[in-house]
């Protein structure tokens, strides 16, 4: 897989996962679920091209805000319990995280 940063000008400025930065930058699925590979490509390629968070509000995403310790971050539903969250910080993401919560 070719690096999907390469195509566009990156919003995306930090992550919180090592393993999503790693698919993110250079497509290896070591840090990841491998079946989440396809979803996980659209969310990111979706989010590195946003400019805010509710460019993320898609059909089927359940895109909604978090609270407590994460208010004002976002979060996206991968598969499951597993959501890519993430915050914004002007018009670039920040603090990408992969995690399986509730």
């Amino acid at each position: 897989m070719r690096n999907m940063s390469c195509y566009t000008s990156v919003v995306i400025k930090s992550f919180r996962h090592r393993g999503i930065e790693k698919f993110f930058s250079t497509g290896t699925k070591a840090g990841i679920q491998p079946k989440h590979e396809i979803r996980l490509r659209i969310l990111l390629t979706t989010l590195n091209l946003a400019a805010k968070p509710s460019d993320m509000n898609r059909d089927g995403w359940n895109w909604h805000p978090l609270k407590g310790d994460l208010k004002d971050h976002w979060s996206v539903s991968v598969s499951g319990n597993w959501r890519l969250t993430f915050a914004f910080e002007g018009q670039d993401a920040i603090l990408v995280d992969y995690q399986d919560y509730h």
